[in-house]
């Protein structure tokens, strides 16, 4: 009985979906615009997205110049966002602006045309091109709309983009300590810090700069192995001040403790 019943549902429904399907080819390829119009309304509204899409990219160059243009090409744009077309979104949203300078939609046009090139930002390893656009788009709409109330979402925005660039940047700069090349490791980490103050990567920056100088220090000659290892006491000091309670407090104790036997060899 319980079977019986499921088919009789997945029959309802495939019945359903297949007029409904004829139905909307039937829109799709009907010469009345009215009727599309109608449609495309009811589905955007309805969040059908993609069926609104498809009705809408016919009706945009009928209704190109006619009162009823603002609100298509507001619809078919927002359409292209909803279906995660973020590069089309951005250019439909820009062409929004550009086509109706004075719509009472310009903010929240502009807003999605900034948000799309953040939604289009690759991951951290990838090249970072789109995230640099997207903070620039994100900056000048808060420059042009200080007011607004996607503020609070566009700093955050903003400040996601921005820790990924240095993500990027700081995991480059580990990375040359990782294939023991750490002369580049701290050539790259001091500009990482010197070029992102305030980054939550910094701590961390300044302990890869300590981990590749002491293994230059460790492995010096005679020579300069005194010299290096008051460097490298220079650097933990550094640590400790900006970062009392480190997270990598038990690695650098330890080495530093070495380090401290091998100056009190030097100075005995």
């Amino acid at each position: 009985m319980f079977k019986k019943f499921n088919l009789f549902l997945f029959l309802t429904f495939f019945t359903f979906f297949l007029v409904s399907c004829n139905e909307y080819q039937k829109i799709l390829n009907s010469d009345d615009n009215n009727l599309k119009y109608k449609a495309a309304e009811e589905f955007y509204n309805n969040g059908e997205y993609r069926r609104a899409n498809r009705l809408l990219e016919q009706l945009v160059p009928i209704y190109r110049g006619k009162p009823q243009a603002e609100r298509l090409v507001y619809f078919f744009a927002d359409s292209y966002f909803q279906t995660k077309n973020y590069y089309l979104a951005s250019y439909q949203f820009e062409s929004f602006i550009k086509s109706f300078p004075k719509s009472q939609k310009l903010e929240e046009a502009s807003f999605f045309a900034a948000k799309s090139h953040y939604m289009m930002s690759p991951i951290f390893s990838l090249d970072q091109d789109e995230t640099n656009t997207a903070i620039e788009k994100l900056q000048i709409f808060m420059n042009n709309y200080p007011k607004s109330m996607f503020t609070d979402e566009c700093n955050q925005l903003i400040s996601e983009l921005q820790t990924k660039i240095e993500k990027k940047e700081f995991e480059v700069a580990k990375q040359y300590y990782k294939i023991y090349d750490f002369r580049a490791a701290i050539k790259s980490l001091d500009n990482f810090v010197a070029d992102f103050v305030g980054s939550k990567f910094r701590e961390e920056a300044l302990y890869y700069k300590f981990l590749a100088s002491y293994e230059i220090a460790i492995n010096s000659i005679q020579s300069k192995k005194y010299e290096r290892l008051i460097e490298l006491k220079q650097i933990h000091n550094s640590i400790i001040r900006y970062y009392p309670e480190t997270l990598f407090e038990e690695d650098l104790t330890k080495k530093i403790n070495s380090v401290d036997k091998e100056i009190n060899n030097f100075t005995n």
